[in-house]
């Protein structure tokens, strides 16, 4: 499935090539500059997605599965309900078709998205230099965990998933949790260890809490 979903968004560039449609197949720009446009496109677009599944209450009872995991690592990457993926895929296959980008586009935008996501859901420890430079473009692991904390404030920023720069410019940029990773709490704050189960997880949006 990891490998699979990224190619339904490849697949449909191929199609919008064969039949012409979306903006990037009529226009006769340089490839580099359309891989420039297609990946911030894209990439703000996964930012906004990610914002509105947090303001939207029946897309946050979706989107804390991902937030239930207590204990961020690489696996909490992939930590989605299938509902949310579906949606995300959705979205994500209907812009390419607007915008009609290149197969190449589409591919190094995924490899950068599962990348980064990879990255900045494991529970690496940089020095500080490293995590402010890497910070000024990419989400760095320190970034992102702020986004896990409990306290509402917290997790109500830093959205993006692989560029550090749409958090920045919209203003739900936070540098740092205000307890200190150390101290900071993740996951919901009225859970227990029952995100473990699967069974859990997939009926999680359908509880009251």
């Amino acid at each position: 499935m990891a490998v699979g979903l990224p190619l339904l968004a490849v697949g449909a560039a191929l199609d919008a090539s064969a039949h012409g449609w979306g903006l990037f197949n009529h226009l006769d720009w340089p490839a580099s500059v359309e891989v420039v446009l297609v990946v911030l496109v894209l990439d703000f677009t996964i930012w906004a997605q990610h914002l509105i599944t947090h303001k939207v209450p029946v897309l946050w009872r979706l989107h804390r599965v991902h937030h239930a995991d207590t204990d961020i690592d690489v696996t909490t990457a992939i930590r989605f309900h299938p509902v949310e993926i579906a949606l995300s895929m959705l979205l994500k296959i209907g812009l390419v078709y607007l915008l009609g980008p290149s197969a190449l586009a589409v591919v190094l935008f995924e490899i950068l998205l599962n990348g980064t996501a990879l990255f900045n859901h494991s529970n690496l420890r940089l020095s500080l230099a490293l995590d402010a430079a890497l910070r000024k473009v990419l989400v760095t692991p320190d970034m992102h965990r702020v986004h896990h904390s409990v306290l509402r404030e917290e997790h109500d920023s830093n959205y993006g998933f692989a560029l550090s720069i749409w958090d920045r410019m919209m203003g739900t940029y936070v540098a740092q949790p205000a307890k200190g990773h150390d101290k900071m709490t993740i996951g919901l704050a009225w859970q227990d260890d029952r995100p473990a189960r699967l069974g859990w997880s997939l009926l999680l949006p359908f509880r009251r809490r």
